[in-house]
């Protein structure tokens, strides 16, 4: 093996035993480089659910807007269906009791369908237990990746 010139230091490259030569990054160039590929990832992770959910809300929107004109097209109908009951009970008995029969038919109707909405609405839950403890669960493996 040459000398260096005097003055100079020799080039300072092991091989695997004495540690990283010069081509091979360090371990913390290692680290940090997937700290940032990890949070690229993250990042891009996030702007598709970001582009899927502005889709998919899109979509919804425009079904909810199908379902809200066939809502009021429905009460038209029962209206309507109202009236005609209305006036054939009108040709039985007088008009105004057949109006107040159809009312009673209707508040009948209201106070059975508002009693079964209250009590399901009861039981809605809308803390997702399931989502929060796999997030504790990512939190914890996060803190400790090697158990």
């Amino acid at each position: 093996m040459a000398l260096p010139p005097s003055g100079q230091n020799p080039p300072q490259t092991t091989g695997p035993v004495g540690g990283p030569t010069a081509d091979e990054p360090s371990l913390g160039d290692l680290f940090s480089d997937i700290s940032s590929d990890l949070a690229q990832l993250v990042r891009t992770e996030i702007d598709l659910a970001k582009a899927e959910l502005k889709q998919e809300s899109v979509k919804a929107g425009k079904a909810g807007g199908m379902l809200a004109g066939a809502g009021y097209a429905g009460h038209l109908v029962l209206l309507f269906a109202s009236l005609t009951v209305v006036f054939a009970l009108g040709n039985v008995i007088d008009i105004a009791w057949a109006a107040l029969i159809v009312t009673a038919v209707w508040a009948a109707a209201a106070s059975v369908l508002y009693v079964n909405g209250r009590k399901r609405l009861r039981t809605v839950n809308l803390k997702p237990d399931q989502t929060l403890e796999t997030l504790k669960e990512d939190a914890t493996w996060a803190r400790n990746p090697t158990n």
